[in-house]
């Protein structure tokens, strides 16, 4: 009887933290595995580029049309994948 207590709080741990946590980290694992060249991005540090190359450990992202600025960065990087953008008028 005495465990029930602790075990109830386990179960309500796992539930609301680590669950989320690991789902969110394979959905990060398969994003960055989904990666491929011509790809908009944006890192988790807010620079908005496009992927011109990609390796096993980094992805160089082009950031300026004009200048061919390209940067390298760690695919671990990556805070999401712009696939649809919407239009834009006016």
């Amino acid at each position: 009887m005495e465990l029930l207590p602790l075990l109830a709080l386990f179960a309500v741990f796992w539930l609301l933290l680590i669950r989320p946590q690991q789902k969110r980290r394979k959905e990060q694992q398969a994003m960055v595995a989904s990666l491929q060249v011509g790809d908009d991005v944006v890192t988790v540090g807010g620079l908005y580029g496009r992927v011109v190359a990609v390796d096993e450990a980094t992805m160089d992202l082009e950031v300026t049309a004009e200048s061919d600025v390209v940067l390298r960065f760690e695919r671990s990087s990556l805070g999401r994948i712009i696939r649809d953008a919407p239009a834009t008028e006016g």
